[in-house]
């Protein structure tokens, strides 16, 4: 029984984002990986200093948020099938969790990712469980809840195309998005 509840709401999930989501532009960041360009604004978001220019993709359009230091690394990759953080990105996730909580106004999005392979379902269940690990790690060093949401995106959206080991392993990942 538990096991179809969870596939039921795995589905439902699935329907409830492929209903939702529009196209959004891409910008490319370090290793070649694409960052979604976040577009709306949100309410009392912090518009001064570390915001601006950001990485920019073709079309002019910046990326929301700090980008210095270890701020700028805003990509947590994961091993195959787990949502597992490694140690390596620890220092990173403190960088952000440092960031938003000493700037309260301030909202993310960790968008959860995974390679191909699995069912679509499966995936979608990964992603939201690898963007959860990234929201319990900030929230645990001091994050506001309300500050952070997630989605799930399976594999729906590859940074990388292709069918090799490395394509794959850019495609396990959680990204931190900044709002503005």
């Amino acid at each position: 029984m538990h096991k179809s509840v969870l596939i039921w709401a795995v589905v439902m999930s699935a329907v409830l984002f492929a209903g939702c989501s529009k196209p959004r532009p891409t910008s490319t960041a370090a290793a070649g990986t694409a960052v979604p360009t976040e577009q709306s604004q949100t309410a009392g978001a912090d518009t001064s200093g570390a915001f601006g220019a950001g990485v920019a993709n073709g079309s002019g359009e910046g990326v929301a948020g700090p980008s210095s230091g270890q701020l700028k690394n805003r990509i947590i990759y994961f091993d195959f099938d787990s949502s597992e953080i490694k140690a390596e990105y620890t220092s990173v996730i403190a960088a952000h969790a440092r960031y938003l909580a000493s700037n309260a106004s301030i909202r993310v999005r960790i968008e959860g990712n995974t390679d191909e392979r699995g069912s679509r379902e499966y995936n979608i269940g990964l992603g939201e469980r690898r963007a959860q690990a990234v929201r319990r790690a900030l929230m645990l060093q001091g994050v506001a809840e309300s500050q952070i949401t997630t989605v799930s995106y399976g594999e729906e959206r590859p940074a990388v195309t292709g069918h090799t080991e490395d394509a794959w392993s850019r495609n396990r990942r959680a990204e931190i998005v900044y709002l503005n």
